[in-house]
């Protein structure tokens, strides 16, 4: 049975995508030189996703052999930040308040049984090692590079999470659409701590929201940038003037539908009494350095450090007990929130 782009693309707004958009599925030859490049720069700062293997992610047929198309698909996540909660409190970013690559995949995966039925492989990807997501979007004509490096679809901004489908199916691409970026520089000087040191190149080693998944110590010198963080930074598109033309109303920036497991606001001083496994079960959907809740404590502790009280006894209580805690990095990190807060003389490391 032949199927077309348009009955593809069809199918990926009738599964609720925002944007859906058609590639063919040719190596990403310039994406792979600029990942080789940066991970010989140490840009990527030790993350690995696409950069371990960038002969794969840059490859769509070394997911699926044979493969001739790709059919991308963009979700909208944006939706207003309710209030911060009068106490204790760390910022979660808008792209990881709810389960989005879930739903993300649920409507890849209905083009990609469109495809089956028609006799095609048809293989989903998101958010994993296998492929840029970014890139395959940008050829699929959704949109362009930001100078943050995040794809911007015209008229609709950057809130968007990507996917896509690898598929042996012949379908007609897209055109890629022009850069709307102009001279707008605001990303560059919005950054909290400068990590997009040049138009779309960004040093991990700067970047907050890669710095709360990163292993090790928080790095001393970003940990006042971190302020009231606990996962995730969205400096860089909330100052983006595409995004905040869309945030106004004047266009439609794909917002997310209501989530019931939405967390904007996580409750510090909860999260540093809580056991390992609850933590797990609340927020294991995120990515955790070795799965291992330390790093969510980690981040807690600085957050905590930035936007407690001194005056407030939970939170004295809870920093002074993990001074004392058996593992040493947390030590080093309530050590520091301690003398953040004014409620000890401990050195800031």
């Amino acid at each position: 049975m032949a199927v077309g782009a348009e009955e593809v693309v069809a199918a990926g707004v009738a599964a609720g995508l925002d944007a859906v958009g058609v590639a063919a599925a040719e190596p990403f030859e310039s994406t792979r030189a600029v990942l080789v490049r940066r991970r010989e720069q140490d840009l990527h700062g030790g993350m690995a996703f696409t950069y371990r293997n960038p002969e794969r992610s840059t490859d769509p047929g070394r997911t699926v052999e044979g493969a001739r198309s790709l059919v991308v698909g963009a979700l909208g996540y944006r939706r207003p930040t309710p209030p911060a909660p009068d106490r204790a409190v760390g910022r979660v970013a808008a792209y990881a308040r709810s389960g989005l690559y879930a739903r993300l995949r649920r409507a890849l995966g209905q083009v990609a049984d469109l495809l089956h039925g028609a006799g095609h492989q048809a293989v989903v990807v998101a958010d994993d090692n296998a492929l840029v997501d970014r890139e395959a979007a940008r050829r699929a004509g959704l949109g362009w590079y930001g100078k943050n490096s995040n794809i911007l679809l015209p008229g609709r901004g950057s809130w968007f999470v990507l996917g896509s489908v690898i598929t042996t199916a012949a379908l007609e691409g897209a055109n890629p659409v022009p850069d709307g970026c102009g001279p707008c520089r605001r990303c560059l000087d919005g950054c909290p701590t400068g990590a997009i040191v040049a138009p779309g190149v960004v040093d991990a080693r700067r970047c907050l929201a890669w710095l709360v998944q990163a292993d090790g110590d928080f790095p001393l010198e970003f940990r006042e940038a971190l302020g009231d963080r606990l996962y995730g930074c969205d400096d860089c598109q909330e100052v983006c003037p595409p995004n905040r033309k869309a945030d106004s109303g004047c266009a439609g920036a794909g917002e997310a539908p209501d989530d019931d497991d939405e967390v904007a606001w996580v409750d510090l001083v909860e999260l540093l009494e809580s056991a390992d496994a609850e933590l797990m079960h609340r927020y294991g959907r995120w990515y955790i350095p070795r799965r291992a809740p330390r790093y969510l404590r980690r981040n807690a502790l600085v957050a905590l450090g930035n936007s407690g009280r001194g005056t407030d006894p939970e939170v004295v209580e809870i920093v002074n007990r993990y001074r004392s805690d058996p593992d040493p990095m947390l030590v080093r990190h309530a050590d520091w929130a301690a003398a953040r807060l004014g409620v000890g003389a401990a050195p800031l490391a």
